[in-house]
């Protein structure tokens, strides 16, 4: 009886959303030869004009006309300049999805919790050195938007993961919020751009939060 209610205890996790967006990584639907041009020649465009001018100054209007589709099928598609910024960064973020998931030590599994933590902060620090603009852009939105989008489900399932692996008795659902704060692209631009803080001094910040909240367990 007692080996049954020990079994019956619920997880630590028990709490913590299992978001359907786990499954982004998987093939995109098939699409009709003519939908899958106009998608190509939109995202073409888009990254170009974004390079260009800065995502901020780049409107739908001047992505339609440059990528030569009618605005209607712009919006019916891309929903809003969000959506479009979050298309161009498919890749990148399948390709973080990938290293956490399945990826090699520290940042996929078999390293300690802290350090996959850690791990996992130099990646996103990395992508947003690379695409800090377009991830404010796609982050951006009324009502929490950045909390409703899929990618932040999943690193935010993946992050309380780790917590609850690192401490069961953690709320590992508020500590994956606080751990991803740091982690947005409005705190990176406010540091490095406003703040003039270094790569290097935001990672060893997150680190050092980490190693308070988490003690032990590996660099």
């Amino acid at each position: 009886m007692d080996a049954m209610t020990a079994s019956a205890a619920p997880s630590p996790l028990a709490r913590v959303p299992q978001p359907a967006a786990l499954h982004v990584l998987g093939e995109d639907p098939v699409e009709r030869a003519d939908a899958r041009r106009n998608r190509t020649a939109v995202l073409c465009a888009a990254e170009r004009l974004f390079a260009e001018h800065g995502v901020d100054n780049v409107s739908m209007d001047a992505v339609a006309a440059a990528a030569g589709v009618g605005k209607g099928t712009l919006f019916r598609r891309f929903g809003d300049r969000a959506g479009l910024a979050r298309a161009l960064l498919q890749e990148s973020e399948r390709r973080l999805q990938e290293g956490f998931l399945h990826g090699p030590p520290p940042l996929g599994p078999g390293a300690p919790p802290q350090a996959r933590l850690k791990a996992f902060a130099a990646a996103r620090l990395d992508l947003l050195e690379r695409h800090a603009d377009l991830v404010a852009a796609a982050e951006a939105g009324a009502g929490g938007a950045r909390f409703l989008a899929a990618p932040y489900g999943v690193h935010r399932l993946h992050v309380a993961v780790l917590v609850a692996e690192a401490d069961p008795a953690a709320d590992a659902e508020f500590a994956a919020d606080v751990l991803l704060a740091p982690l947005s692209a409005e705190s990176h631009a406010h540091w490095r751009r406003i703040r003039g803080m270094s790569r290097e001094r935001l990672q060893a910040g997150f680190d050092a939060l980490v190693d308070r909240l988490l003690p032990g367990g590996g660099a």
